[in-house]
Formats: structure tokens, C-alpha cells, sequence
């Protein structure tokens, strides 16, 4: 039996006074809260892999991580865990796009397979980032991988592991500084089964909910 260890962080509280949806835009993290930091530091692994999003927000969070460690790991940027594409909603207050949707509007029925105009379904989301935590999975095998990342990137990590659709997936709350704890153990005959060991285990103080 291989067990690869999954240690999902997401990222520190963006900056956004605004209150935007901001997907995918390139907003700095706040890494101030120094205590929060430290006390999620300490649940981390030593010599683990360590991954992230091409987004600063994830790179500032690792860093900010592996300097209360003590650690002077070089994370790798993995395309694949970036965070869901809102298209022409970025950069809009979430009210003001929430609000403009019509009733009838298949976001409120099918919210997973509805995308934004010129942005990703959570769908897609699922689609795009599974298939590469298998792959890395696999180039880990028995190792411990942190990986900081965004809330829908974590949602579709916990979809793989609970065999969740897209629409289920959404109800899992993921705040900042939050840890999600995930095995993928495989046998010598190669049959995968999935681990859960925490969900959303909170370390900051800022609250999506």
C-alpha cells in the first residue's frame, strides 16, 4: 500500500476592499496575521512537495508559510490548481452580479454547470484540476504534497475524494487559511481509494460564510 498525503491550504485573505469577485485576478494576499500563520505552519509536514497556483496570493501564502517553518523548499507552479474563471464577472462587486442575474437564470438551478459569460463552469473546474491531482498523485507516490490553493480548486480535491458531483461540491464551505487533509492510498494492484482526514480545518479568522 502507497499512501500520498494531501495537504490542502487555501490561500491568506486577498486584499479586496471592494468586496469584487475576483476569480482569477491577480490581488495580493494578506499574510499579517502572524499568529495564524505560525499555528498553521506547525500542522504542516517537513521536506514535503510544495505546490501552487500561478496566482501571487498562492505563492505569498507559501512563502509566508515555509518562513515560519524554517523551511527553504522552492515550490512548484502548477497551472492546473488555479482558481475557477469568472469571466466578465471578475473585477465586479459580487452583489452587483449577483443581483443582476434573473430568477430564472440556470445559475441559481445548475450553479456547477453554469459558467460566466467568457469564464469556466465549476464543472470545467473539475474536469481541469482532477485529473492533475491523479497525475501528481503519481509523480509523489508516498510523498506529503502542500498545496496552496483556491477554494474551488480544494472543493474539486475533496469531490475526488468523497466521488462528489459538481453541485455537491459547491455546499463545502473552504475559507482562507483553512486545511484540508486528503490520502490517495493504492494497493500493488493498483486499485485507489481516497482518505478524508480533515475538511476546512480553520486557522484565520476571515469567514466566506
Amino acid at each position: 500500500m502507497t499512501t500520498t498525503r494531501w495537504w490542502w491550504v487555501r490561500h491568506a485573505p486577498v486584499v479586496n476592499p471592494d468586496k469584487l469577485l475576483y476569480g482569477r485576478l491577480d490581488l495580493e494576499a494578506d499574510t499579517g496575521d502572524a499568529a495564524a500563520i505560525a499555528a498553521l505552519a506547525a500542522r504542516l509536514p517537513r521536506r514535503a512537495v510544495w505546490l501552487h497556483s500561478p496566482l501571487r496570493r498562492t505563492a505569498e501564502t507559501a512563502a509566508a508559510l515555509l518562513a515560519a517553518m524554517g523551511e527553504a523548499a522552492v515550490p512548484s507552479v502548477e497551472p492546473a490548481l488555479i482558481e475557477q474563471d469568472f469571466g466578465a464577472w471578475q473585477g465586479r462587486p459580487s452583489r452587483e452580479v449577483y443581483r443582476a442575474l434573473p430568477r430564472h437564470d440556470p445559475f441559481w438551478s445548475h450553479p456547477s454547470a453554469h459558467a460566466a459569460p467568457g469564464g469556466e463552469s465549476f464543472d470545467a473546474v473539475l474536469r481541469r484540476v482532477q485529473p492533475a491531482i491523479l497525475a501528481l498523485s503519481d509523480a509523489h507516490a508516498g510523498r506529503d504534497i502542500v498545496a496552496i490553493a483556491h477554494a474551488g480548486t480544494i472543493r474539486a480535491a475533496a469531490a475526488l475524494a468523497l466521488d462528489l458531483d459538481g453541485e455537491r461540491a459547491l455546499r463545502l464551505a473552504v475559507d482562507t487559511l483553512s486545511l484540508t487533509r486528503l490520502d490517495r492510498i493504492r494497493s500493488s494492484s493498483g486499485a485507489e481509494s481516497w482518505r478524508i482526514i480533515a475538511l476546512n480545518l480553520p486557522f484565520g479568522t476571515e469567514k466566506m460564510y
